[in-house]
Order: C-alpha cells, then sequence, then structure tokens
C-alpha cells in the first residue's frame, strides 16, 4: 500500500471517529496513538477503546460504529465536494496544530488556507456601525491584495463585511463555521458562502448536517484563531463572543490587535478595554501589514503576492504581551518604516478620511460631503459646519441627493454619517 493509499483509509476510518457524538479531541487523539491509526482503531476490542475512552463513551462509540459503514459514508461525503483532513495528514493546517487540544478532525470545501502565506483573523460585531462597516472593508481589501489570508466566522457584520472585501480584491479567505460545512448559516451570507467555496473554503470541525446550535460557536471561535497568525477585532461590545476569541487568541500566543472606538460608544466598550489590558492598536493599514509581514516572517517566511520575494524581517521589533499585562513596546526605526511605504504596493491606505474624493459632486453637495463623517450628525450641526456661502442653502435637499447617490445614510430621524 502507497502512502497516500494509507493517508485516505486513514481518513475513511478518521471520518468514522468525527462522526461519534461526545468524544473530545483528546480521546480521539489518544485513541488513535494507542491504537496506531483510525484504521486501528476501528478494529480494535473494546478493551483497548476502555484506554483512552470512558465506559459510556466506549458504549457510545460501539453502537455508532454498529450504524455506520465506512467506506459508504465516506463516499458519499466526497460526493458532495466535502473533504476531510486529520491531526496526522501531512496536509492539516500547521497553525491549527500547534494550538492546545488541537481537532482530531476538519471538514471542509474549497481550498485549505496556504501555509507559506501569513494569516490574519477579522472578528468583530454582528451589529455593527458605519463606522466599522467602513474599517472592516478596507481591512479585508488590503489583506485581499496583499495576499494575507483572511480568517473569520462568516458571520453578519464584520466578519462577512471584511471577507467579502478580501475576495473583491482578489485575495483568499476561510470561513470557519459552528455548523457542518453543507449548511449556509447565517442563510443572508448564502452569495458570500458560495464566493468562498470558489476562492478559499469553508470549514468546520463539526460533521456533514451538524445544524448551528448556540453550543457550538464559543468551540468554533478557537478555530478562527488558531488558523491565523493575528486577530483584529474591531468593534466589540463589554459582554461579546468576540472577546471569547480574544482569549483563546492569547492562550494560544498570538497577537492581538484593536481598532479603537469612542468612550461614549457602546460598541467600542470591548475593544477600548482590551487596549488598556495592552493589546496593539490598529491605527495605520501600512504599518500594520508591514507588522504582520515581520510576525509571518519569523515564523518561517512567505512570498509577497507582488512577486518581489521575503518581506524584511528585520524593520523594527516586537510587541510580547500575556493576558491583562502592560508588554514592551518596541521602537521602530522611522527612516525604514517611511522608506518601505515609499515602495510598498499598498502606499497611500490609511483609515484617516481627509482627502475623499467621490464621484462627481454639485459644490453643495460636496460642502455637505465634506464635513459628514461616521458620527452621525444632526441638520443643525451639518448647517454650522458648512462655509458661510452655503449655510442658509437647502440642506435637507443636498443630504437627499448624497444618500441617492448611496454615499450618506440617515441612521434616525434627522441625522445623518457617511455610509461604509
Amino acid at each position: 500500500m502507497s502512502q497516500n493509499e494509507w493517508e485516505e483509509q486513514e481518513r475513511i476510518y478518521g471520518c468514522w471517529l468525527c462522526n461519534c457524538p461526545d468524544i473530545g479531541n483528546r480521546q480521539l487523539n489518544l485513541l488513535t496513538e494507542i491504537c496506531g491509526g483510525s484504521e486501528a482503531a476501528y478494529f480494535a476490542d473494546l478493551e483497548t477503546w476502555g484506554k483512552a475512552l470512558s465506559p459510556k463513551q466506549v458504549e457510545r462509540l460501539k453502537a455508532h460504529t454498529a450504524g455506520w459503514r465506512p467506506k459508504e459514508e465516506y463516499q458519499r461525503m466526497l460526493d458532495r465536494g466535502i473533504r476531510l483532513v486529520t491531526i496526522g495528514d501531512a496536509a492539516y493546517p500547521k497553525r491549527l496544530k500547534e494550538i492546545p487540544d488541537a481537532p482530531y478532525g476538519l471538514f471542509y470545501l474549497g481550498k485549505l488556507p496556504y501555509e507559506d502565506a501569513p494569516a490574519v483573523a477579522v472578528i468583530g460585531a454582528r451589529e455593527c456601525s458605519e463606522y466599522g462597516r467602513y474599517v472592516a472593508g478596507q481591512l479585508g481589501a488590503a489583506l485581499g491584495r496583499k495576499g494575507i489570508l483572511l480568517i473569520s466566522g462568516m458571520a453578519r457584520g464584520v466578519d462577512g463585511i471584511s471577507q467579502k472585501a478580501a475576495l473583491d480584491a482578489g485575495g483568499y479567505s476561510a470561513g470557519v463555521l459552528g455548523c457542518g460545512v453543507d449548511i449556509c448559516y447565517p442563510k443572508q451570507n448564502k452569495e458570500l458562502y458560495e464566493r468562498l467555496l470558489d476562492c478559499g473554503a469553508v470549514m468546520s470541525t463539526y460533521p456533514v448536517g451538524t445544524p448551528a446550535y448556540a453550543r457550538n460557536f464559543p468551540p468554533r471561535n478557537r478555530i478562527v484563531s488558531g488558523l491565523a497568525d493575528a486577530v483584529v477585532v474591531i468593534e466589540a461590545r463589554a459582554k461579546s463572543g468576540t472577546l471569547i476569541t480574544v482569549d483563546m487568541a492569547l492562550e494560544q500566543g498570538r497577537e492581538v490587535y484593536v481598532v479603537p472606538g469612542r468612550v461614549t460608544d457602546r460598541l467600542s466598550d470591548g475593544c477600548n478595554r482590551l487596549i488598556k489590558q495592552g493589546a496593539a492598536v490598529l491605527l495605520d493599514l501600512e504599518e500594520f501589514l508591514e507588522e504582520i509581514g515581520e510576525l509571518r516572517e519569523r515564523k518561517g517566511g512567505f512570498q509577497d503576492r507582488d512577486g518581489q520575494g521575503k518581506i524584511d524581517g528585520d524593520k523594527g521589533k516586537w510587541t510580547e504581551r500575556t493576558r491583562g499585562g502592560e508588554g514592551k513596546t518596541a521602537k521602530r526605526d522611522k527612516a525604514l518604516a517611511e522608506e518601505e511605504t515609499k515602495r510598498d504596493v499598498t502606499s497611500g491606505e490609511s483609515f484617516e478620511l481627509g482627502g475623499r474624493m467621490p464621484k462627481k459632486l454639485s459644490c453643495e453637495m460636496d460642502a455637505v460631503y465634506q464635513i459628514l463623517d461616521f458620527t452621525p450628525k444632526s441638520a443643525e450641526e451639518i448647517r454650522r459646519g458648512l462655509p458661510p456661502a452655503y449655510q442658509n442653502g437647502q440642506i435637507t435637499a443636498w443630504l437627499m441627493g448624497l444618500m441617492v447617490e448611496g454615499l450618506v445614510i440617515q441612521v434616525s430621524p434627522g441625522h445623518f454619517c457617511l455610509k461604509g
């Protein structure tokens, strides 16, 4: 039997193990280690199973095995385009293998993440603000253009917006689901789900057909952070599921970056608290992309998307953080950073709103547009910010014109902001 044939046999019986309910990763790994592989575990006796499993789990596995036809079930899965990679596979993501309690098996549709490129997990609020939508879109697009993998949970809000932007920019993104990979959740992201199948992947540790139970999502979050080199948080409330992912990322030794928000904005309470605890602050896209390149370089390097070779890993030192710690913030060589900025393909990208160049607008509409940002303003506040020549004009009409152009939204009666 060739190596490829042996690995395929192991996947067949690995699929049997992954579909057995209520047996954790550590016990599955221990069972296959004791038996010498998943196929050997299938043909082992109950006494051998008992060396890794509790009596109840042995009975559960026995009942599961009685109704399972390994080759037929595995082929049925393959016929749907679904693949399985187990922790002993050469194709198993190396980043994921490093985390505590690494999943025994990973089901996926599409293409597994590349090992030689940096990866960033982008997470945040489902009900995000226009500011959150804007930052998620800008960050996703920048990662996509730079060839940095974007990992997220395909959820509403920040997750889905950033992933769509990365795909629009020609990049790769993987969505980690809290259900089987054959189920699109949430249904509103059906288009994104289908695009990920073509230009990335959807992945899950849960067997095919598993519904999107609420209890599945916290464990799912550790896979999101585990597949990445760093995690970026864009908007999170003080008590948010996003912060569960941050806790897991820190336990896994991942870098955590946070986009800051206003102290009066409840969607930013969690982010601002993380900054207080020592998380890195994401203020500039160019600097962030450079740091991610350096981080990956320290782990072995990668080929940059623009074909210029490996990113230089000696342009700055790193901040080492622990949960709730102050950390050590290193100084960056300004001259080298400025030189890198000039030749970087992402030159000019930032979160600053100054110098916006929208489509051709009338002088009056442009004047209104230039004083708006992502903080809702009343018509009276807008009037006070206009040049004297426009202060007595038809502000409502100009605002309606900007809304028709898709540049502005009305967030509440009489209050307007830029559309993300």
